[in-house]
């Protein structure tokens, strides 16, 4: 369910992501499907099992790595 996967840690940090680039929510989870299918069709393709990332998501272009951090939920 493409509702639920914001639920997940890794799923929403990227889906936050998306939305602060200026997607509006279902084009964030069309962005969110499309990177979960990707990862599973590498997994066919390899032969391997999932390894969720280790450093989390990657930074916008042109930031340090160590700068970024994924943006916050309002509360």
């Amino acid at each position: 369910d493409a509702f639920a996967s914001p639920s997940q840690p890794d799923s929403r940090a990227y889906y936050d992501m998306k939305r602060h680039e200026g997607k509006h929510h279902v084009a964030a989870i069309v962005c969110l499907a499309r990177r979960r299918i990707d990862v599973l069709f590498a997994m066919l393709r390899d032969g391997t099992f999932y390894e969720p990332p280790l450093y989390g998501p990657r930074p916008h272009a042109g930031e340090p790595a160590r700068s970024w951090s994924p943006p916050r939920r309002p509360s």
